[in-house]
């Protein structure tokens, strides 16, 4: 998806601006976020929940499925819509423009220079470390709004204020350290990736 919009963005010369960079990661992040990643993040969130518990009602993947829908319909598996757009959006949105911002900035003025995969790694780790710290508090409130609990929450706005009243700033920012190691090694593998096939595909075209 962000191939597909930024290939409208880039100027005469094939190169893409930090700003359209953002804008593009932007729509990427929101399409992943509705096709993808909201329910399958809701029910691996209700899968959790359930095995610790300690009353676990769920038999199996398909029957947890299975009961999810038929006690909460559609809804029960895209709960917490509206903070998974915003979280993969952002999350997207910081990663593809310190990328680019990164790529821009080693290549100068010649769009032309190749970077080693080294090199895209260490951008990439760079990128996910933007991410972590940029989007936590919106993981926050898109776990909890997930969460089998997430009936305490009329709604993504009063699920913020609950946790600020009752837990305070610091809340936002629970599984930093964890999280930040986990998606700075797996920014770095996407985005080494991501740029070895766009290689190879523009070889074959």
């Amino acid at each position: 998806m962000f191939e597909f919009l930024s290939n409208y963005a880039r100027d005469a010369n094939g190169r893409l601006s930090n700003t359209k960079s953002l804008l593009c990661g932007l729509g990427a992040g929101a399409t992943e976020a509705i096709v993808i990643v909201c329910p399958l993040e809701t029910i691996k969130v209700k899968f959790i929940h359930n095995q610790t518990s300690g009353n676990a009602r769920y038999q199996g993947f398909i029957h947890g499925i299975r009961e999810i829908v038929r006690e909460q319909g559609l809804q029960g598996i895209y709960q917490g819509l509206t903070a998974t757009i915003v979280k993969q959006g952002s999350n997207q949105a910081i990663r593809f423009f310190t990328m680019t911002s990164l790529r821009n900035w080693y290549q100068g003025d010649n769009s032309q220079k190749k970077i080693s995969p080294f090199i895209t790694a260490t951008f990439g780790m760079a990128a996910g470390a933007a991410s972590v710290f940029g989007n936590n508090p919106v993981d926050v409130v898109k776990t909890r709004m997930q969460s089998l609990e997430a009936y305490k929450y009329k709604n993504t706005i009063d699920c913020i204020a609950q946790i600020y009243k009752n837990e305070g700033l610091i809340a936002f920012y629970k599984g930093t350290i964890p999280r930040l190691s986990r998606v700075c090694l797996d920014v770095a593998i996407v985005f080494v990736l991501y740029e070895e096939i766009i290689k190879f595909l523009n070889l074959i075209w």
